[in-house]
């Protein structure tokens, strides 16, 4: 494949939480407009998605985990969206930990350019700690847009998230990666 016929590539990186299980619609999307698919889930996440279904609809596996040496390595991305985000990564990345193969592509992300788009599936009373502010203050000085507040998309109430499964905004997460 020459350069010029190269389609662009989006990581997306889901986090265990309720949306999860929908990751396939983003990736629906992200086809429709031309982009070239890499799922990249925490280790929690597994147990929230079907791995077999998304490596079919993305033709590609699944990562979780670092590459084994001599494994090939995934295209490099061209935007990131990290879609369920959960509380515990958001805070984890922001503080430079680098723990799981997830956090280490976010951990690089911001150094190596590459535009980033998270979109938060938190309820108000984590939304609201100070730890978590001061990660959303921290990413987006980084550069890294993320879609929570007004307009965007709001905490829920603790126990009520399951009400805002099909109103999680999918859309939203590659309008604004295209944007970049």
């Amino acid at each position: 494949m020459t350069e010029p016929d190269r389609r662009r590539v989006l990581y997306v990186i889901v986090c265990a939480a309720g949306p999860a299980g929908d990751v396939g619609k983003l990736v629906t999307l992200a086809h429709q407009r031309g982009w070239n698919v890499q799922i990249i889930a925490t280790p929690s996440a597994l147990d929230f998605i079907d791995v077999p279904a998304l490596e079919a609809q993305t033709g590609h596996p699944v990562r979780s985990q670092y590459r084994k040496p001599g494994e090939p390595r995934s295209p490099k991305a061209d935007a990131i969206i990290v879609a369920p985000a959960t509380y515990n990564t958001i805070n984890k990345w922001a503080a430079g930990i680098s723990d799981t193969y997830a956090l280490g592509i976010l951990a690089e992300a911001p150094g190596l350019g590459i535009p980033v788009v998270v979109l938060p599936f938190v309820n108000t009373a984590l939304a609201g700690r100070h730890p978590f502010q001061r990660s959303i203050t921290d990413l987006r000085a980084e550069g890294v847009r993320i879609l929570l507040g007004p307009g965007e998309f709001e905490p829920h109430t603790p126990g009520t998230g399951g009400n805002y499964l099909a109103a999680y905004p999918w859309p939203l997460t590659l309008d604004e990666a295209e944007r970049f």
